[in-house]
């Protein structure tokens, strides 16, 4: 699209900071984002107990479980967005964090594998919004730069919940059942409900966007025809589907590949882990080297890594801890890129932030969690599924930042 500004120019109006602390809005936006992740990493030690106790044939049927609520969360970004440009940010997110906390109450009393599936997927619908209207809330108060270092720090905190959420439920499961974890996040659910609702004032300014199918449609519209937009979108969307493999297969993988089922919280914790380290990089580095240099740097990083894990395999040279090691490198990559490829999508739509974000949001998670789906379903008791399926979306998403970047990648502004 000719005449965008770049995703780093300052062509948008300043923004006013956050409207609390700075340090409880960071805590908050991460607290917000992490209610989503528990949703799948609390489920990682139960897949099995659940699979056992609803009749689930095989394994790979119990990926259902993280694949359905992945679906809800990319769906539900549709929905929450418009709203939340129309009625403001609070009573949006303050109605779907109550669905969700629903939503989990019951899949803990469900019967069989259908009713879970059916609150799985309510449950991400609602919890979508902790997504689309949080990056909402941080692009009332941010932009572009500032934005993608209040969401990397955010997401620094935010990484606690995927490192302690499969020790947590499996700290659980020893007490009770797996029904019992979807209770506990129902009541953290409330409970953050609560503080966002005393703390969270309304932070979209000015005259509320009028409700109306046209205004609706020319939003899409703005969206998905600027160019930085779709393309960091659609990036976005193909490494999204690499994480989402690793997540739905990592606890078959751990379990048949390496016969290490006692060590999938330490295999988990230490490659999320990365994530965190990652996103404190960036924080400290964005200002200085840009969102581009570092995501296309990421993305090249993630393409000589898989490329290794494919040769790896085929040599017979694989064993858990190499796994984890060039496994916990993916993450990092994901970590440095995501967080800058939100920020450059959001640039520009300033005046239509909730609506961008959803339709951003739809398009990264449930394109994501297709692919995701798509290569875990190919779990057939090797990592090469996994590891191929990353090299073809790491090769995916360059290929997209070139087009949207006309060439020119790897510059610092």
């Amino acid at each position: 699209m000719t005449g965008v500004p770049s995703p780093e120019s300052t062509g948008t109006a300043p923004r006013n900071g956050a409207p609390i602390g700075f340090r409880e809005f960071v805590v908050m936006v991460a607290g917000l984002m992490a209610l989503g992740a528990i949703g799948v990493d609390m489920m990682l030690p139960a897949l099995p107990a659940i699979g056992e106790r609803l009749g689930v044939a095989t394994e790979n049927e119990r990926q259902y479980v993280i694949a359905i609520y992945l679906i809800g969360l990319g769906a539900g970004q549709l929905i929450h967005g418009p709203l939340a440009d129309r009625f403001g940010r609070r009573p949006v997110m303050m109605g779907a964090l109550f669905l969700y906390g629903i939503a989990n109450a019951v899949a803990a009393l469900s019967g069989s594998f259908e009713l879970l599936l059916t609150a799985r997927l309510l449950g991400g619908s609602a919890v979508a919004a902790t997504r689309v209207v949080t990056i909402a809330i941080v692009r009332d108060c941010y932009s572009g730069r500032p934005m993608a270092r209040v969401m990397s720090l955010a997401i620094i905190v935010f990484m606690i919940a995927p490192v302690v959420a499969p020790t947590l439920g499996q700290a659980i499961l020893f007490f009770g059942s797996w029904r019992l974890i979807f209770s506990v996040i129902a009541v953290l659910t409330a409970i953050v409900l609560v503080w966002f609702a005393l703390r969270m004032p309304e932070t979209l300014a000015g005259d509320r966007v009028p409700f109306s199918v046209g205004r609706l449609v020319e939003g899409y519209r703005m969206t998905l025809t600027d160019r930085w937009s779709l393309g960091y979108t659609l990036a976005g969307a193909t490494l999204q589907g690499a994480l989402f493999a690793y997540i739905t297969s990592v606890q078959q993988i751990v379990t048949t590949v390496f016969n290490a089922e006692k060590h999938l919280n330490l295999v988990f914790a230490g490659t999320a882990g990365m994530m965190a380290v990652a996103n404190l990089l960036n924080s400290r580095v964005v200002m200085r080297l840009g969102s581009r240099f570092l995501s296309h740097s990421a993305v090249a990083l993630l393409i000589l890594i898989s490329g290794a894990n494919v040769a790896i395999w085929f040599l017979g040279g694989e064993n858990l801890i190499l796994f984890v090691i060039l496994q916990a490198l993916t993450m990092g990559c994901f970590g440095l890129a995501n967080a800058n490829f939100n920020a450059m999508a959001m640039q520009d739509m300033g005046g239509i932030a909730g609506t961008a974000s959803s339709v951003q949001g739809f398009i990264s998670v449930t394109l994501g969690a297709v692919i995701g789906m798509s290569i875990g379903q190919s779990f057939a008791g090797t990592t090469l599924p996994l590891h191929f399926g990353t090299l073809c979306c790491a090769l995916v998403t360059l290929g997209i930042i070139a087009v949207t970047e006309r060439g020119r990648l790897f510059r610092p502004h």
